[in-house]
Parts: structure tokens; C-alpha cells; sequence
């Protein structure tokens, strides 16, 4: 127990180390700053990377450069942060701003010229230290809703130039921004038994009580077991102004005292994002969306900002032993909740049996897997999964059955699939699609003569699935014959609904125009400009292609004056 108690206050020692300017970085916005998202909050495959900052239920808001720099990226994107740019500082740091509506000014013109030189709506430029200098308290954008965004708000983050490392903005002293006197929220706390252990009768995860003591502290009951155990906790922070649900900041456990298990969201690399599928239960997210974060490794894994003992949080329950097992979370401004849980030995009968196991394949983290049947297969390269676990596997009915999405995937695995059935011409319009009810997903497939092949993320079932049909183009607003000299901009919805599109095109007659897309409306928007409009008569042409190689054409022509 002492070097993993050294261990533990050692990283503490170096992470305390790092000294972050406290008042280099202004506020990205001129409104009081108020959190939507915070660093570190869990999120669908990742952790968050920064602050979700309110914007008033609104876009348009000013954006400003939060220290002097230069712009060293822009991207252009329909998901992610949609547009976004990136500012590099002389102190080492790279400021993020995401989501954006519009860049603006010498900003906006270097965009613009791009996406046309390129002719593309998503483009991403990486700037050079004297192309596009900004400084501080210079407005750069104005706030969106691009990209992945579920509301207006501005994604703002705080990268390590070098190492490309997100790290927590509150280091930065935009702790002064906000305020904060609540202590975070454990809603749940359960217990597993491991390694076919038996935990207050059961071989099955416990969600067990806790009472509220005198002290403000709270009190688990008296956890029996008779083998290796484990906890989890359910566990959200408030601010004093925001009212919504943000991430903890930091989690601790301790033994009889002793430090045993510890992360605290202060910085990681995105390489180690999708990790937040470990660090949950994950089968319990699948089935009823809560997170539950899981307060030891039953397989270890890179997680950098994990500290742990030499048996990664995992408590063995022994004879003649009793425990105090103590949980202590805590927001970044020192507000802390804590549990105690009672642990003995004990030996009782199970009355809750562990779900039984029926699949004749099994999985260990560490080795490479392939199984095959008929004219399917499927490989798992080594650590793919977190944990070893039983794999149900089967092909029938033109399918190929992979577990299902109750067991997460850390990176790719490959699909195979040998049909010769189809003519030769319909081979290119065949994709390896994941297969959900009526839904079918598009997953990039290359072809070798009657082989095809995909990779996935995500367990299910699998099949080769033909698309003929072309995309859709609808105009908003008919403009066919019309005058149209008084509007500002013209709106397309573009759909398909098989493999999903692959790319889009507009001409104003016949020279390549910008049109913007929006994934979540899924429409395309062009503003007019003058000087690419003719006097009188213009025809505009959209193309759209899907993945498959299907495409779809619109024409039409409309009339503009531009005597004003």
C-alpha cells in the first residue's frame, strides 16, 4: 500500500507543479459568463473538451480573441464544432472557438476565398505565424449553431500548443467568471461483484442506499461480500446561476483512509476520449441512459488523468477484515460531497444469480480475434474492447450478427463479406450497413471483385444493402421565371435516405457557387452576391451525389434586376 499511496501523491505533486497564467486569457464574449458544458462532462463517445458558454438562447453574439495571436486553423465543418477557429498565443496555448455562425472581417475574406478556390463548402486551412493576426479583445465571429450543436452557445477551449492537449479553462482564472457554492450531486451509488463474487446476496450490480448524516455527509448500508467488489456513482454539479447539470471535477476513493482510486478532469489528449466508454457502465448507458462512472479498471486502461492503486480501485474482501470505503466528489471551487460504505466479509447464498452466459465464443482484450461463418466474417484486432467478455456471433438470413451495442468498442473492427450474387453492374451501389429495425447506417465499404469490407465502431447486426434510389432536392420557395431581385438568399432541403450524402454542388450560371450546409435541418443556403449574378436572366443548377455514386440534378432560372 505505500508506493501506491506514494504513486498517487507523487502525480498529485506534478500535476500541482504546473503553473497556468491566471490573467492572460480575457472572456471570449462581452456577456456575463454563464456554463451550458463544462470541462470534462461525459458526453456520447468522448469527454467534453472545453466550455459550453450561453449565448442567450440566440446566435449573433460579438466573439472575441481572448488574448493576442494569430489565427494558425480554421474548419469548416457540418459536424463537430461545425465552423470553428483557432488561435495560437506567444504563452504556448491555442484558444478554440466552435459552433461559430460567421467568422468576420480578414478572418471571413481568407474563408470565403478559400471555399471557392477549393470549391467546397467543408475546408480546413492551417495558417502561417504572419498570415492573420489578431489581438486581444478583437472581434473574430459572431456565435452559432453549426455542426453537432444542440442549441446556440459557444464552445470555447484552452489546448497546450505543443502537445495539442485540451487543458481544464478554470486553470486559465475564468473561476472568477463564475459562481459556485453547491456541492456536486451523487444521485447513485452502486457496488459490483467481481470475478464471481457475491455481494448482499447477489452476483448481479447493487444499487445500494445511502442515509444523510448530521455532518452533511452520507452513509452507505453495510456492503457483505465475499470476493473482489467494486462502485460506481451517479454524479452531476450545479453552479450557482447556470440550473443545468454539469460534470464533477474531481473523484477520490479511499480504503481505511488510504487513497484508492482518483481522476480529476484537468487535462488529456483527444487520443484518450473515447475512454469515457470505459470509465462508464457502459451496458447500463445502452439500456437506460444513465451514466453511471465507475470508480475501478477491471482490465486497466490509458486513461491519463486516472491515478490508482496496484489494484486499479478494485477492493478484495477478505476474512476477518473490515472496511471503510470512503467516496469524495468534488466541484473545481473545492465544493465536496462524500459517502461512507461499511464493508465486511460475509458468505451468504445468492438469491440473484449472474445473468447466464449462452455464447460459445469469447473475447480477451489483449489477443487478436477472427470469427467466420459461411460467407461472412468479422476481426477484432487486439484491444478493440476494455474488458474480455463472452461474444454471441452468428450469420443467417443475409446477416451477420455481432453482439449488440451494450458492449463498448475502443477502435475499429473489420466486417467481410463475400456475395456474388448480384450483377455487376449493381456491385458499386452495395454498402455494409448496420442494421437496426428499419434503419440502416451507412459504413464505408470498399470493394475487390465479389468481397466487400467495412469497419465499425459499433456492435450489431450487419448486411449488405443495395441503393439505387438518388438523392432528393427540394427548393424551399419556387423561384422558376420569377423576379427575384429583393432576396437576400436561396434555400434547398437535400436528403437521402439510404447511404447518406456524399457531396454537393452549385452553379449560377455555370460557375461554381457556395452554398452552406446544415446536417441538422439538412438544408443548403446560398446568399446571393451581386457580383455573381447577371442582369436579368440567371440559371442555377444543384447537383447532389450520395455515397453509392447516385446523383440527382436540379435546374431552374430565375430573373434579377441589380439597379437598386
Amino acid at each position: 500500500m505505500r508506493f501506491s499511496v506514494f504513486t498517487i501523491l507523487f502525480c498529485q505533486f506534478i500535476f500541482a507543479q504546473t503553473q497556468y497564467p491566471k490573467d492572460y486569457f480575457a472572456p471570449p464574449l462581452d456577456i456575463p459568463m454563464q456554463l451550458s458544458g463544462n470541462f470534462g462532462e461525459l458526453r456520447p463517445n468522448h469527454f467534453h473538451a472545453g466550455f459550453d458558454l450561453k449565448t442567450n438562447q440566440r446566435e449573433g453574439l460579438n466573439v472575441y480573441a481572448v488574448a493576442d495571436g494569430y489565427v494558425s486553423r480554421i474548419k469548416i465543418s457540418t459536424f463537430g464544432n461545425g465552423k470553428c477557429i483557432y488561435i495560437t498565443h506567444p504563452n504556448g496555448y491555442t484558444s478554440v472557438y466552435g459552433h461559430l455562425q460567421t467568422t468576420v472581417g480578414a478572418i471571413q475574406e481568407y474563408v470565403q476565398k478559400t471555399h471557392y478556390k477549393e470549391k467546397a463548402f467543408e475546408i480546413e486551412m492551417f495558417l502561417k505565424p504572419g498570415e492573420l493576426p489578431v489581438t486581444k479583445g478583437q472581434l473574430i465571429a459572431l456565435s452559432g449553431n453549426t455542426g453537432s450543436s444542440e442549441g446556440p452557445h459557444l464552445h470555447f477551449e484552452i489546448r497546450d500548443t505543443k502537445s495539442e492537449f485540451v487543458v481544464n479553462p478554470m486553470f486559465f482564472g475564468y473561476d472568477k467568471n463564475l459562481n459556485d457554492n453547491k456541492k456536486p450531486t451523487i444521485s447513485s451509488l452502486y457496488v459490483y461483484p467481481l470475478d464471481n463474487t457475491t455481494v448482499n446476496q447477489s452476483k448481479q450490480p447493487l444499487l445500494l442506499n445511502v442515509s444523510l448524516q448530521k455532518d452533511g455527509t452520507y452513509l452507505a448500508s453495510k456492503v457483505k461480500a465475499n470476493g473482489k467488489i467494486g462502485f460506481g456513482i451517479s454524479a452531476v454539479d450545479f453552479d450557482d446561476v447556470s440550473f443545468n447539470k454539469n460534470g464533477v471535477f474531481n473523484v477520490s476513493t479511499f480504503i481505511n483512509g488510504d487513497p484508492n482510486y482518483n481522476y480529476q478532469f484537468n487535462t488529456y489528449s483527444f487520443d484518450e476520449m473515447r475512454f469515457v466508454n470505459a470509465l462508464i457502465d457502459y451496458p447500463k448507458y445502452k439500456k437506460s441512459g444513465q451514466r453511471v462512472q465507475k470508480l475501478f479498471m477491471k482490465t486497466p486502461f490509458a486513461l491519463s488523468i486516472v491515478k490508482s492503486d496496484s489494484l486499479h480501485g478494485v477492493i478484495p474482501v477478505k476474512p476477518n477484515l473490515a472496511l471503510s470505503y470512503r467516496i469524495e466528489v468534488s466541484d473545481y471551487f473545492g465544493n465536496l460531497s462524500s459517502i461512507t460504505v461499511p464493508i465486511e466479509y460475509d458468505i451468504e447464498t445468492p438469491i440473484v444469480n449472474a445473468e447466464p452466459v449462452t455464447s460459445k465464443y469469447f473475447i480477451k482484450v489483449n489477443k487478436d480475434s477472427n470469427f467466420e461463418k459461411d460467407n461472412m466474417s468479422v476481426f477484432f484486432p487486439a484491444g478493440t474492447f476494455y474488458d474480455d467478455f463472452n461474444l454471441n456471433f452468428d450469420v443467417k438470413n443475409n446477416r451477420i450478427y455481432i453482439h449488440d451495442d451494450v458492449v463498448p468498442v475502443h477502435s475499429n473492427f473489420t466486417i467481410t463479406i463475400k456475395d456474388s450474387s448480384y450483377a455487376e453492374n449493381l456491385r458499386d451501389k452495395l454498402f455494409i450497413g448496420r442494421i437496426s429495425g428499419s434503419s440502416k447506417s451507412f459504413n464505408a465499404t470498399t470493394r475487390k471483385n465479389d468481397v466487400f469490407t467495412a469497419k465499425s465502431k459499433t456492435l450489431g447486426q450487419f448486411g449488405l444493402v443495395l441503393d439505387t434510389i438518388a438523392p432528393t432536392i427540394a427548393i424551399t420557395k419556387p423561384i422558376e421565371g420569377k423576379w427575384i431581385s429583393d432576396v437576400k438568399a436561396i434555400q434547398f432541403t437535400i436528403n437521402d435516405s439510404l447511404s447518406g450524402i456524399k457531396s454537393y454542388n452549385g452553379y449560377l450560371n455555370g460557375s461554381w457557387v457556395l452554398f452552406e450546409y446544415d446536417n441538422k435541418t439538412r438544408k443548403i443556403t446560398h446568399k446571393f452576391d451581386d457580383a455573381l449574378l447577371a442582369e436579368g436572366a440567371n440559371d442555377l443548377k444543384i447537383e447532389v451525389m450520395d455515397n453509392v455514386g447516385n446523383s440527382a440534378i436540379f435546374e431552374t432560372h430565375f430573373f434579377r434586376s441589380q439597379q437598386k
